[in-house]
Protein backbone atom coordinates (compact mmCIF):
# COMPACT_ATOMS: atom_id res chain seq x y z
CA UNK A 1 0.00 0.00 0.00
CA UNK A 2 1.50 3.32 -1.24
CA UNK A 3 1.09 6.89 0.03
CA UNK A 4 2.62 9.50 1.72
CA UNK A 5 0.60 8.76 4.90
CA UNK A 6 0.68 12.47 5.64
CA UNK A 7 0.02 10.94 8.39
CA UNK A 8 -1.39 7.82 8.68
CA UNK A 9 -5.24 7.59 9.86
CA UNK A 10 -7.88 4.89 10.33
CA UNK A 11 -8.90 5.00 7.04
CA UNK A 12 -5.65 4.00 5.90
CA UNK A 13 -5.97 0.83 8.28
CA UNK A 14 -9.52 -0.06 7.43
CA UNK A 15 -8.54 0.17 3.35
CA UNK A 16 -5.80 -2.08 3.58
CA UNK A 17 -7.50 -4.61 6.20
CA UNK A 18 -10.63 -4.84 4.38
CA UNK A 19 -8.22 -5.27 0.95
CA UNK A 20 -6.34 -8.19 2.88
CA UNK A 21 -9.34 -9.87 3.86
CA UNK A 22 -11.69 -9.46 0.70
CA UNK A 23 -8.72 -10.64 -1.19
CA UNK A 24 -7.21 -12.85 0.83
CA UNK A 25 -3.93 -11.52 0.70
CA UNK A 26 -1.25 -12.62 3.10
CA UNK A 27 0.65 -9.71 3.98
CA UNK A 28 0.07 -5.84 3.52
CA UNK A 29 3.03 -4.12 2.85
CA UNK A 30 2.76 -0.31 3.89
CA UNK A 31 5.17 2.05 1.17
CA UNK A 32 5.30 5.02 2.64
CA UNK A 33 6.99 8.24 -0.39
CA UNK A 34 9.60 9.28 0.53
CA UNK A 35 9.64 11.95 -1.71
CA UNK A 36 6.79 12.13 -3.51
CA UNK A 37 6.82 13.66 -6.74
CA UNK A 38 3.17 15.11 -7.52
CA UNK A 39 2.51 16.18 -4.05
CA UNK A 40 3.38 19.89 -3.57
CA UNK A 41 1.81 19.93 0.02
CA UNK A 42 3.54 22.69 1.88
CA UNK A 43 3.36 20.96 5.37
CA UNK A 44 4.58 17.20 4.77
CA UNK A 45 6.33 16.49 7.40
CA UNK A 46 9.98 14.47 6.93
CA UNK A 47 9.93 10.62 5.40
CA UNK A 48 11.24 9.44 9.01
CA UNK A 49 8.42 10.89 10.65
CA UNK A 50 6.18 9.61 8.38
CA UNK A 51 7.65 6.26 8.53
CA UNK A 52 7.61 6.05 12.60
CA UNK A 53 3.91 7.13 12.33
CA UNK A 54 2.91 3.55 9.99
CA UNK A 55 4.98 2.10 12.26
CA UNK A 56 3.41 2.51 15.08
CA UNK A 57 -0.30 2.99 13.72
CA UNK A 58 0.55 -0.95 12.00
CA UNK A 59 2.29 -2.35 15.03
CA UNK A 60 -0.50 -4.29 16.32
CA UNK A 61 -1.58 -6.40 13.28
CA UNK A 62 0.49 -9.59 12.21
CA UNK A 63 -0.81 -9.33 9.08
CA UNK A 64 1.10 -5.52 8.13
CA UNK A 65 4.42 -4.26 7.67
CA UNK A 66 6.45 -1.28 6.64
CA UNK A 67 8.90 -1.09 4.25
CA UNK A 68 11.45 2.01 4.39
CA UNK A 69 12.49 1.06 0.40
CA UNK A 70 11.63 4.45 -0.60
CA UNK A 71 13.44 6.24 1.97
CA UNK A 72 16.58 4.22 1.32
CA UNK A 73 16.49 4.92 -2.26
CA UNK A 74 17.93 8.73 -3.56
CA UNK A 75 15.77 10.69 -5.53
CA UNK A 76 11.98 10.90 -6.06
CA UNK A 77 9.57 8.18 -5.28
CA UNK A 78 8.18 6.60 -8.35
CA UNK A 79 6.15 3.55 -7.97
CA UNK A 80 7.36 1.68 -11.09
CA UNK A 81 10.69 1.53 -9.16
CA UNK A 82 9.61 0.49 -6.07
CA UNK A 83 7.62 -2.13 -7.88
CA UNK A 84 10.11 -3.59 -9.93
CA UNK A 85 12.26 -3.52 -6.63
CA UNK A 86 9.97 -5.57 -4.60
CA UNK A 87 9.52 -8.14 -7.68
CA UNK A 88 13.72 -8.86 -7.47
CA UNK A 89 12.26 -9.25 -3.62
CA UNK A 90 10.11 -11.54 -3.50
CA UNK A 91 10.71 -13.44 -6.71
CA UNK A 92 8.03 -13.52 -10.36
CA UNK A 93 6.12 -15.88 -8.90
CA UNK A 94 4.69 -13.50 -5.60
CA UNK A 95 1.10 -11.61 -6.44
CA UNK A 96 2.48 -8.09 -6.29
CA UNK A 97 -0.43 -5.87 -5.63
CA UNK A 98 -0.40 -1.98 -5.21
CA UNK A 99 -2.75 -0.27 -3.28
CA UNK A 100 -4.17 3.24 -3.80
CA UNK A 101 -6.84 5.66 -3.21
CA UNK A 102 -9.33 6.01 -6.34
CA UNK A 103 -8.95 9.76 -6.04
CA UNK A 104 -5.26 8.84 -6.71
CA UNK A 105 -6.19 7.73 -10.34
CA UNK A 106 -7.23 11.12 -11.79
CA UNK A 107 -3.64 12.37 -11.58
CA UNK A 108 -2.87 8.64 -13.77
CA UNK A 109 -1.05 10.55 -16.63
CA UNK A 110 1.42 12.25 -14.57
CA UNK A 111 2.37 8.75 -13.20
CA UNK A 112 5.73 7.85 -14.08
CA UNK A 113 5.50 4.84 -16.51
CA UNK A 114 2.13 4.51 -15.99
CA UNK A 115 1.52 1.28 -18.20
CA UNK A 116 4.04 -0.31 -16.58
CA UNK A 117 2.96 -0.09 -13.39
CA UNK A 118 -0.05 -1.70 -14.67
CA UNK A 119 2.08 -4.87 -16.59
CA UNK A 120 4.24 -5.29 -13.23
CA UNK A 121 1.45 -5.49 -10.55
CA UNK A 122 -2.53 -5.64 -9.95
CA UNK A 123 -3.51 -1.62 -8.92
CA UNK A 124 -6.15 -1.83 -6.43
CA UNK A 125 -7.97 1.55 -6.21
CA UNK A 126 -9.92 1.77 -2.81
CA UNK A 127 -12.76 3.41 -3.29
CA UNK A 128 -13.99 6.25 0.05
CA UNK A 129 -17.42 6.72 0.28
CA UNK A 130 -19.14 9.34 -1.58
CA UNK A 131 -16.47 9.39 -4.04
CA UNK A 132 -17.42 9.47 -7.29
CA UNK A 133 -15.40 6.70 -9.16
CA UNK A 134 -16.89 8.57 -12.69
CA UNK A 135 -13.94 11.05 -12.36
CA UNK A 136 -11.60 8.84 -13.36
CA UNK A 137 -11.42 8.11 -16.85
CA UNK A 138 -13.01 4.64 -17.87
CA UNK A 139 -10.11 3.48 -20.27
CA UNK A 140 -8.52 3.65 -16.36
CA UNK A 141 -10.96 2.02 -14.27
CA UNK A 142 -11.23 -0.73 -16.66
CA UNK A 143 -7.55 -1.29 -16.10
CA UNK A 144 -7.59 -1.62 -12.36
CA UNK A 145 -9.31 -3.32 -9.47
CA UNK A 146 -11.56 -1.03 -7.78
CA UNK A 147 -12.17 -2.09 -3.80
CA UNK A 148 -14.97 -0.33 -2.22
CA UNK A 149 -14.48 0.48 1.37
CA UNK A 150 -17.20 0.34 3.90
CA UNK A 151 -16.31 2.81 6.95
CA UNK A 152 -15.70 6.81 6.77
CA UNK A 153 -14.59 9.66 4.18
CA UNK A 154 -11.35 11.19 6.12
CA UNK A 155 -8.38 12.35 4.37
CA UNK A 156 -4.75 13.21 5.85
CA UNK A 157 -5.55 17.14 4.93
CA UNK A 158 -8.53 17.00 7.08
CA UNK A 159 -6.57 15.61 9.82
CA UNK A 160 -3.47 18.18 9.84
CA UNK A 161 -6.06 21.07 9.55
CA UNK A 162 -7.76 19.66 12.59
CA UNK A 163 -4.50 19.39 14.41
CA UNK A 164 -3.35 23.25 12.93
CA UNK A 165 -6.53 24.35 14.37
CA UNK A 166 -6.18 22.73 18.11
CA UNK A 167 -9.10 20.37 17.48
CA UNK A 168 -9.34 16.59 18.26
CA UNK A 169 -7.52 13.81 15.96
CA UNK A 170 -8.91 11.28 18.68
CA UNK A 171 -10.51 8.21 17.09
CA UNK A 172 -8.88 9.51 13.70
CA UNK A 173 -5.87 8.44 14.16
CA UNK A 174 -4.46 5.82 16.35
CA UNK A 175 -3.06 6.99 20.02
CA UNK A 176 0.26 5.71 19.28
CA UNK A 177 0.67 8.52 16.55
CA UNK A 178 -1.44 11.10 18.22
CA UNK A 179 1.25 10.85 20.84
CA UNK A 180 4.02 10.78 17.97
CA UNK A 181 2.09 13.92 16.49
CA UNK A 182 2.06 15.55 19.80
CA UNK A 183 5.72 15.03 20.90
CA UNK A 184 6.99 16.18 17.42
CA UNK A 185 4.72 18.74 16.95
CA UNK A 186 3.69 17.73 13.79
CA UNK A 187 1.41 20.14 11.62
CA UNK A 188 1.53 22.92 13.88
Amino acid sequence: MGGTFNPIHYAHLLSAEQVREGLDYHKILFVPAARPPHKFQPDIVSAEHRYQMVKLATAQNPYFEVSRIELDREGPSYTIQTIKTLRQQYGKTTELAWIIGADSLIEYKIWKDFDEVLKQCTLIATTRPNYDLELVPSEIRERVKTFQITGFDMSATEIRNRIRNNVSVRYLVPEAVAAYIDQHKLYR
